[in-house]
């Protein structure tokens, strides 16, 4: 940022007055005369408070306070709303011409302007961390997601302090800041009691926060914290978390304007729709019905006629060629046809119902009267479409993370089901390149713009004069924190909390809002996940598929890998490779694309799976490494996998000290995950029971014969594993006392994963019944001293196994965030 010299009433340059200490401020604003009020200097955050020399006076009475120290926003800054939609390609949105009925973002594009040159990540995390911060994702350290993070630099997960975030950069320029919905942004190791909690939201610069921590949750029953504290969603029949962080952020919106009306707030609203789970009340599905037994073919057709028309793609446009393991739509058998279609219905209808309830906070904000000094960010997705439910889809997500294959006939029993509270259902890849047109690929492919180009709205009438324009300017992530910065009249801080920080590396486009010609600021940009890389320099972009969303092995190592060369000036999808004819230029890039790793600590590329997945492998912490015993109490609940003993593929006891009042007591001990898998070891009807739940498919129950009788007892379940690979059954026995009481088969266990969100909770069973012999939370109602839960020996070959399945799956889900 260029500062000029200007100068105030005492001929001395705001430069040097900007660079003064708050102490030495104060002695030139003594000085000044009555009327001129000099600057505060922010490139130093928090804002030191003035020293004032102690006072001589005896009487108050007698005595002048000095000036009273407050940190204001600089006067009419905005407030600054970013609207941030998951998992939505380019062309899914109706405001770029897609089949998703937006209405709310058609009308603040109509009102403002569209981006349709705008670029993230290809992939949750990353473009999260880029959005809040300025800073590319390998400065944040999140080159990919916690749960795949490693101990290179550029890898490790936890975002440096010399990296603040925009929210808190804000908040300490006298901003209220608050973030609502979906974060990711905390290490998985970190998400527990034990802390450290510095990179949770509320010590990331948000006084507010209401949401989910994780990649996902189940929308009917999340995972939710109010700050750092976990709470129980409501219990209504009719509950989502989409209406509910909507009620929350209207809520605090309103508060804030009643209190501090002239005090400007930063709103982070991120839902989880539109990732997977795909959960939407059935009359939002039912608004789709029919609209696409076209097929993803022709819907890519329609899409692009649609979107040249809107002016949001260049005229002669030609659709990328599809990739070649999606099959053509008229080669699908009926049942898949239908399977697909409502598979679409589904989502779209998840689409239009986010961009309602987002709506809804627009209107609020509407009504406190300060809509037109609202800078609103509408980004639809944070990568590209999501072609992670693999060429059918799925109901049940977590079959796929268990190395379960569901067929379309498994989907067509539960074809009414899909969206609702009994299925947790994705999308068939099929339906991700449709959505991204007019471009080849899909998230996590960040070496095409069918990852990495996503539709932005930028509404702000005070700020804006333009309405209904679109820009073409070529613009990253990166570039929205010094856009709010420029907006609200701020410097870019050089210290926060003490900790210089890292220069930012976007560049603002608030140069675009007045000139629709004007040329595009932003020349370079490199791109990497996962091994798939590019880089763009002035118009051109160059990079390489080194694995597709749904391959788990590299097509070549990194020194092999092909590379493509497109003209992004005259070939806006992407369609005619130069690599061949231009070799020159090819190598010119790449030299360019090494040269930005470098800088921006990319480099080692990292395309290991299995071994990622292993945290004494990677050397990334793990709670529970070691450990072969843990020892829970009464009240911990939430408990993630990362935090939580891995009782899978072998034999384990959990043993339950319990007191029994006079009446009896019914409910859960302790129980893992819920409806899609998970466990649990309850009291029903005064009966010691154990129930595994196999993928939602199959129930197992050992229960007692015989109720407890009042007082202390000790309830110790021992499951023996069968051995001989992952994912086998074994023999579960129920003791009281000691006594064996009951015995039962378990048939099948799942090998690699639970839940992507439920945890294990202590006297109860939060967010889905692991059986539906109960409703939750079923708390216990009797008193639990303790349970702890034991590893036993397990045979090498069994260990090795069970291993590589845990870390097979742990990739599949750590790629699906």
């Amino acid at each position: 940022m260029t500062r000029t010299a200007k100068t105030v009433g005492l001929g001395i340059p705001m430069l040097i007055v900007g660079l003064l200490s708050t102490t030495a401020l104060v002695a030139a604003q003594q000085a000044a005369p009555a009327g001129i009020v000099l600057p505060t200097d922010r490139t130093v955050l928090p804002i030191p408070e003035p020293q004032y020399p102690h006072s001589t006076v005896l009487d108050a009475r007698n005595a002048v306070p000095p000036p009273r120290f407050e940190v204001k926003a600089p006067g009419n800054a905005p407030n600054v709303l970013i609207v941030l939609i998951d998992d939505m390609g380019f062309g899914q949105s109706s405001a770029f011409g897609g089949p998703i009925r937006m209405p709310t973002a058609e009308r603040l594009a109509n009102e403002g302007l569209r981006y349709n040159e705008f670029h993230t990540t290809a992939l949750c995390s990353p473009t999260r961390a880029a959005l809040l911060t300025g800073r590319n994702h390998h400065t944040n350290n999140f080159g990919s997601i916690a749960e795949t993070a490693t101990s290179f630099p550029g890898q490790t997960g936890q975002r440096p302090n010399s990296v603040a975030s925009v929210a808190e950069m804000l908040r300490l320029n006298g901003y209220s800041t608050a973030a609502f919905g979906k974060s990711h942004e905390t290490a998985a190791w970190e998400v527990s009691p034990s802390g450290p909690t510095d990179r949770w939201p509320t010590r990331q610069g948000f006084d507010k926060f209401y949401g989910f921590i994780g990649g996902e949750t189940n929308q009917w029953a999340p995972l939710i914290y109010d700050g750092m504290t976990q709470v129980e969603p409501p219990k209504d029949p009719n509950y989502h978390f989409m209406t509910d962080m909507t009620n929350q952020a209207i809520k605090w919106v309103q508060s804030e304007k009643s209190l501090t009306p002239d005090k400007p707030f930063f709103i982070y609203f991120a839902p989880g729709a539109t990732h997977a789970p795909h959960h939407v009340p059935k009359e939002w599905i039912a608004k789709y019905k029919g609209k696409f037994d076209q097929g993803w073919d022709s819907l890519r057709d329609e899409t692009l006629a649609r979107q040249i028309k809107l002016g949001v793609v260049p005229a002669g446009t030609k659709l990328a060629r599809k990739p070649e393991a999606i099959k053509d739509w008229s080669a699908l058998t009926p049942d898949e046809k239908k399977v697909f279609s409502r598979q679409m219905e589904v989502f779209a209808g998840f689409g239009e119902y986010a961009d309602t309830e987002a709506g809804r906070l627009v209107e609020a904000i509407k009504a406190t009267g300060q809509l037109d000094n609202t800078l609103i960010f509408y980004i639809v997705g944070d990568n590209g479409a999501s072609a992670e439910g693999g060429m059918s889809g799925l109901f049940n997500e977590m079959t796929y993370f268990n190395g379960v294959q569901e067929t379309v006939q498994d989907i067509l029993k539960h074809y009414d089901e899909l969206g609702s509270p009994t299925t947790y259902p994705h999308y068939a890849a099929g339906w991700a390149v449709a959505g991204d047109t007019p471009f080849q690929w899909t998230k996590q492919v960040a070496s095409s713009y069918g990852g990495t180009r996503n539709p932005m709205i930028v509404h702000w009438p005070k700020g804006i004069a333009a309405k209904g324009e679109i820009r073409s300017q070529w613009h990253h992530v990166v570039d929205i924190a010094p856009t709010i910065l420029e907006a609200a009249g701020l410097p870019e801080p050089k210290s926060v909390n003490g900790t210089i920080q890292t220069p930012i590396e976007g560049v603002s486009l608030a140069y675009t809002f007045a000139d629709t010609k004007a040329a595009s600021r932003h020349t370079t940009q490199y791109f990497e996940i996962f091994g798939n890389r590019a880089v763009y320099s002035d118009g051109w972009l160059a990079g390489t598929v080194h694995r597709a969303p749904w391959e788990y092995k590299p097509r070549a190592t990194f020194e092999n890998d092909k590379w493509e060369l497109y003209d992004t000036r005259s070939d806006f999808s992407l369609a005619n490779d130069l690599a061949a004819a231009n070799p020159d230029k090819l190598k010119q890039l790449q030299d360019v694309f090494l040269t930005e790793a470098v800088k921006y600590q990319v480099l080692p590329l990292d395309d290991r799976t299995l071994e990622r997945l292993n945290p004494a492998l990677v050397g990334r912490p793990d709670l529970m490494a070691g450990r072969t015993s843990l020892t829970v109490h009464e009240g911990m609940t939430g408990m993630s996998e990362n935090v939580f003993i891995n009782i899978k593929n072998r034999s384990h006891t959990i043993t339950a000290e319990v007191d029994i009042p006079k009446q009896g007591a019914d409910g859960v001990i302790l129980a893992q995950a819920g409806r899609f898998g998970g466990w649990s070891l309850y009291i029903k009807d005064g009966k010691p029971t154990y129930t595994y739940n196999w993928l939602g498919l199959q129930r197992y129950t050992v229960t007692s014969k015989q109720a407890l009788a009042p007082g202390k007892a000790t309830i110790r379940f021992e499951f023996a594993y069968d051995g001989g690979g992952v994912g086998k059954g074994g023999t579960g026995t129920l003791f009281v006392n000691d006594q064996n009481v009951a015995v039962g088969r378990i048939d099948k266990t799942q090998c690699c994963g639970f839940s992507a969100d439920e945890g294990a909770d202590v006297g109860m069973d939060e967010g889905t019944p692991v059986t539906e012999a109960y409703k939750v939370p079923f708390k216990f109602s009797g008193k639990i001293a303790a349970v702890t839960i034991e590893l036993k020996e397990t045979k090498r070959a069994d260990i090795d196994a069970a291993e590589q399945a845990r870390k097979s799956a742990a990739l599949k889900k750590g790629l699906s965030d």
